[in-house]
């Protein structure tokens, strides 16, 4: 019996011995998820934090109770099945040779893990998978295109928002027979979308939103998906028409096809599907059948028909929907806002450039709800509601650029959730702006181009980032209390009448990239604590008074981008001050002594939008920016602005230190002297500097040779106008300086340039032949020198060239025509040449007329010359007489 007994116990033993072994995760999978660990913590720089949810990962637990891991749930061997890893730092080298013992793994979901490199080719081999989660990530390369081969069993496939992945999707997808959601979104695919997604026949999720940037038209088979719950293909330039044949679409429940290039009406047919929560087509070039009877046969939770045609009055079917978002913007919508709108409690309320009318409804702001208000653009009007304060949830209210009038609404203010509030270009008023700290989250405030009065306001929250208060009445004092806002990144209070010295206190706010004084009665000088505003992209002081030198600090601004030191001439709009702009992390750099207040005003930002700063200066048309430089100032005119200037006498050598410098305007100073080599080391390529390609010095006094350094080097674009300078040129601008002496024939040289400007010197001597070699040149002025000789054959062959200015010199000979020459047809190009003749100018050449008609010319050019004659001994006679 002992014996028995011992035997049954052994028995039993070896029972639980198995049965625990069984039960237990494999242990080379065990051993393969501690090697993974293992390498993230050692190849990774992650805290502890980010790290929790492997803390139950060790060697003395089973790995089927850690976190983040399942295996299978019937008798007999578990193994692992599942592995849930997101939100943890990753490696792509570190997770390479993780996988291949985890064969029976069915979900793996790595999304935002920081994961970067390509994908493992282990996960490949992982031919049980059904679910994959990679979005979130930094994939690169090119996507396999055996690889999803694999994968036959792939059910669910998420790669969206890996920004770096490129190439063509791999038609190997469209395989994939099981495939029911497929998210390839925020990824920059080249090519075409091929029809066979159509052969995906069991999706029900397709979203392809942003990746496509070239034109695509979208595949009629797409139509053919009659399973779809969720069809996305925003954002992308699809063109081509929704057919009427998507009825067959049943079952969807979303149809996001916004921002396309979709054309066509609107079919009337999708009021039909049942299932529709989410309608977005806005943003392309569709047509609403604003004539159709619509009875709507679904229950939408967001409509988005922007820029459809709609016209009338806002449809009155969309009062049956329980919508959360409803976006009418870029339509032509009239009437005014209805009652049942203002009481749908609509989250998203977007009606954005229209024709609405009339005033706001309180009632409207009675809902809880109301997150996005956005009526900028139409021609609304009257005063706010006194209520509009009860909308607590509202986080962005847009009534821009309409005829808002009255003060503001002291209840606005108990709008917590604000974050942007723009108010600009409407009528309201008010000398005492409301007390807007305790409203922690607003971020941006506009309030420019109305008629608030009084001292210029700082009551605002410290979380304020961009506040423009441009194109008001606000006079006074700037106050120093600007400086609590410590995030504060955009100040824009450019256009009121605020006096007093510039205020050193300003530039202590570091986190400024945009700061715009314009326009104000500001007086003094730019003092040396400039270089405090180390985050500056635009700076304009334009339109003041100031005096003194630019301080040396200045190019401490080692990003500085444009900076604009002119005057204003008392007679027009024109320029006075200092513009300065920091480009950011990798854009081309400039810097600018010259650009008007006209030029700033249309280039730059006037009125802030919803989505957030945009601190940029637009580029002008190419033509207008090359003809700008054609100015014609009295000599009161420059007596006046050199008084009123602030003056820069010499180049300093920090300018070294800005390191992006690609283009240098420095027209309209007072620089004196030679053009000082310490530019040399800006037009050299090398690892620390960028190569300096565009210099414009016109209207200043320098004089002296055009340095032999500077025309070897690549420049593009040198204007040097208006100097003094003589000798060899190249691709410049110096206008209005006092270069003398003949054009050196080594311009020819300088193969990349594209603007030469050498108007308003002493220059003469014939044009020489190299200038026909210059192959990339689009603007040549030579204008108001004393050039003689013929205008170079050699310059129709230029097919860049789209400006050519020889006015104001002594060439004589035929004005080329063909190829480029019959586009440049202004007469004013030509004008004030002796001898020039051909149709540009409307002067026929005498061997191209006939006979007759050649004595009848002589015989007129004599009468006109002797009557020019008699003029003028008549004119000397008198003045004589009138002398004695």
């Amino acid at each position: 019996m002992a014996k028995l007994s011992l035997l049954l116990l052994l028995l039993l033993l070896v029972l639980l011995t198995f049965v625990t072994t069984s039960l237990s995760c494999p242990e080379h999978q065990k051993q393969a998820l501690l090697h993974f660990k293992a390498s993230i913590i050692n190849a990774t720089s992650s805290t502890k934090s980010t790290l929790y949810r492997l803390d139950s990962w060790n060697s003395s637990s089973d790995c089927r109770h850690w976190d983040g891991v399942n295996c299978s749930s019937h008798f007999g061997s578990k193994t692992v099945l599942a592995l849930y890893l997101d939100q943890i730092t990753l490696y792509s080298q570190e997770t390479e040779n993780c996988f291949g013992n985890l064969t029976k793994l069915v979900h793996l979901d790595l999304r935002n893990c920081d994961f970067n490199g390509s994908i493992p080719s282990q996960l490949f081999h992982l031919r049980n998978l059904q679910y994959l989660d990679l979005s979130v990530n930094s994939i690169q390369g090119e996507l396999p295109r055996d690889g999803f081969g694999n994968l036959t069993k792939l059910v669910h496939l998420d790669l969206w928002n890996n920004p770096f992945i490129n190439g063509s999707i791999p038609s190997q997808l469209f395989h994939l027979r099981y495939l029911q959601y497929l998210d390839l979104s925020s990824i920059s695919f080249h090519g075409t979308l091929s029809g066979e997604v159509a052969s995906l026949q069991n999706l029900r999720v397709l979203k392809l939103d942003a990746i496509f940037y070239s034109e695509n038209e979208l595949p009629k088979e797409i139509w053919n998906l009659t399973k779809l719950h969720h069809l996305s293909l925003a954002v992308n330039n699809f063109f081509g028409r929704i057919p009427s044949s998507i009825q067959k679409l049943t079952k969807l429940e979303t149809l996001q096809l916004d921002n396309n290039m979709l054309v066509g009406e609107i079919p009337s047919g999708l009021s039909n599907i049942k299932g529709f929560k989410s309608l977005l087509l806005g943003g392309n070039h569709l047509t609403w059948n604003n004539n159709a009877k619509i009875e709507p046969k679904f229950m939408l939770s967001e409509l988005s028909l922007k820029s459809c045609s709609l016209e009338g009055e806002i449809p009155n079917w969309i009062s049956t929907q329980t919508l959360k978002t409803l976006d009418l913007s870029e339509n032509q919508l009239e009437g005014t806002l209805p009652q049942w709108l203002a009481k749908m409690e609509v989250e998203y309320i977007i009606l954005s450039n229209n024709n609405l009318t009339g005033s706001l409804p309180p009632f409207l702001f009675n809902s809880h709800n109301l997150v996005v208000l956005a009526l900028s653009q139409n021609n609304l009007h009257e005063e706010l509601p006194s209520n509009i304060g009860n909308a607590t949830a509202l986080t962005i209210l847009g009534l821009d650029h309409n005829n808002f009038s009255g003060k503001l609404p002291a209840s606005i203010v108990n709008i917590y959730a604000l974050s942007l509030l723009c108010l600009s270009n409407n009528k309201f008023s008010g000398n005492t702006l409301l007390d807007f700290r305790s409203n922690e989250y607003l971020e941006l405030i506009d309030l420019s181009s109305n008629e608030f009065s009084g001292e210029i306001p700082t009551k605002f929250s410290h979380h304020t980032r961009i506040l423009a208060l441009g194109k008001n009445n606000f006079s006074g004092n700037l106050s120093r209390n600007l400086i609590q806002l410590r995030k504060l990144e955009y100040l824009d209070i450019h256009d009121n009448t605020i006096t007093s010295e510039l205020p050193n206190f300003i530039f202590q706010i570091s986190t400024l990239r945009t700061l715009n004084l314009r326009n104000n009665s500001l007086h003094g000088s730019i003092p040396n604590c400039i270089s405090n505003l180390t985050n500056i992209q635009i700076l304009d002081l334009s339109n003041y008074y100031l005096v003194g030198e630019i301080p040396a600090k200045f190019g401490n601004l080692v990003a500085g981008a444009t900076a604009t030191v002119t005057k204003q001439h008392p007679s027009s709009s024109a320029r006075r001050g200092l513009v300065v702009a920091k480009a950011s992390e990798g854009e081309k750099t400039n810097l600018e002594f010259n650009k008007s207040k006209e030029e700033r005003s249309s280039s730059g930002r006037r009125d802030l939008v919803f989505a957030a700063a945009a601190f940029s200066v637009a580029k002008e048309e190419k033509k207008k920016r090359m003809k700008k430089y054609k100015v014609h100032h009295s000599a009161s005119d420059q007596e006046e602005e050199k008084s009123q200037r602030v003056r820069l006498r010499r180049i300093p050598s920090s300018i070294l230190k800005l390191t992006k410098l690609e283009t240098l305007h420095l027209d309209n100073n007072m620089l004196v002297g030679e053009i000082p080599s310490v530019l040399k080391e800006k037009f050299q390529t090398g690892f620390l500097h960028r190569r300096l390609s565009k210099l414009w010095t016109s209207e200043n006094q320098l004089e002296g040779m055009f340095p032999q350094w500077l025309a070897k080097m690549e420049v593009e674009c040198i204007i040097l106008p208006n100097n003094n300078l003589t000798a060899t040129l190249m691709e410049v601008e110096c206008i209005m300086n006092q270069l003398f002496g003949e054009i050196p024939a080594t311009l020819g040289n300088l193969k990349a340039l594209k603007v030469l400007n050498i108007s308003h010197n002493n220059l003469y001597g014939r044009l020489p032949t190299s200038l026909g070699c210059l192959e990339n040149l689009e603007s040549l002025d030579l204008s108001h020198n004393n050039l003689s000789g013929s205008i170079l054959q050699s310059l129709a062959k230029l097919q860049q060239l789209t400006i050519l200015d020889v006015s104001n010199n002594k060439l004589t000979s035929k004005i080329l025509v063909g190829s480029q020459m019959d586009t440049m047809d202004d007469p004013s190009f030509y004008a004030n040449n002796s001898g020039l003749c051909r149709m540009q100018i409307r002067v026929p050449c005498l061997e191209d007329l006939p006979p007759t008609k050649k004595v009848e010319n002589m015989e007129t050019w004599f009468s006109w010359e002797g009557v020019g004659i008699g003029y003028a001994i008549g004119f000397f006679i008198t003045m004589g007489i009138l002398s004695y």
